[in-house]
């Protein structure tokens, strides 16, 4: 699989049909988690208004309305000209630090509801990438991902590691799990953005995606498995301390 298909991957799962009602407010959602989990990266072009709308299965006027609202909260850009289009931007700064137990209600739970949902769609991700025969394309793209999280700086941590963590998920072979992943990455994160970046977190989460990545390439499920839940269950415990 090209790398080209393994990013397709990832835009076929988080450009599904949006629901009937607030079609605006899910197209908004869409396309910003692109942005967030480092899908389409910062300064890459976004799909065309026209391919966004068939995938979302909305009006181009909803796309168009919803990258106008993304561009006016400076997450995007327009350009003209030949090689214009949409692109993406960093994340603007953050305003003012929020409470952490507040964004994890706004995000359809508590804390302990976002962690449990991460676990079981996470570990099982990993696990059945590793019981899958993965081509040679397949193989580079993962282990690029891990690369680039091992090697990202502080401002693009958390970027780089989602991309690490659905490169995984789509490895699974399965657009759901990874639209899963996706959902429980955007949740989690939310979380992580407000409390300390720790660089020895950074430096045990590189061990443990080193570990987590040797397993699938191993075709090794259940240490897959393993590696996974220590890695997740670490991030759980972080967030709790902080929490508490």
């Amino acid at each position: 699989m090209s790398e080209t298909a393994v990013t397709l991957t990832a835009h076929q799962a988080l450009l599904r049909p949006v629901r009937a009602g607030n079609t605006f407010e899910q197209a908004v959602e869409r396309i910003l988690s692109m942005i967030k989990l480092g899908v389409v990266d910062v300064g890459e072009r976004l799909p065309s208004e026209r391919e966004l709308a068939a995938r979302l299965g909305v009006g181009r006027s909803a796309v168009r309305e919803a990258v106008r609202a993304l561009q006016d909260a400076g997450f995007v850009e327009s350009r003209r000209g030949r090689y214009g289009g949409t692109f993406a931007l960093a994340a603007p700064a953050t305003r003012r630090r929020r409470d952490p137990r507040l964004v994890a209600r706004a995000l359809g739970g508590d804390l302990e509801d976002a962690l449990a949902f991460r676990l079981v769609v996470e570990v099982g991700a990993a696990e059945v990438a590793a019981g899958r025969r993965l081509t040679s394309a397949e193989v580079a793209h993962l282990e690029q991902m891990l690369e680039q999280a091992a090697t990202a700086s502080y401002a693009d941590y958390r970027r780089a590691d989602s991309r690490l963590h659905l490169a995984i998920a789509e490895l699974s072979g399965s657009t759901s799990v990874t639209a899963a992943v996706a959902d429980a990455r955007m949740r989690i994160n939310a979380l992580l953005d407000v409390i300390p970046l720790l660089g020895q977190n950074i430096a045990n989460s590189d061990d443990q995606h080193a570990a987590v990545v040797a397993a699938v390439l191993g075709g090794r499920p259940t240490k897959a498995r393993r590696a996974m839940t220590e890695h997740v269950e670490g991030t759980a415990s972080l967030l709790r301390a902080f929490l508490d």
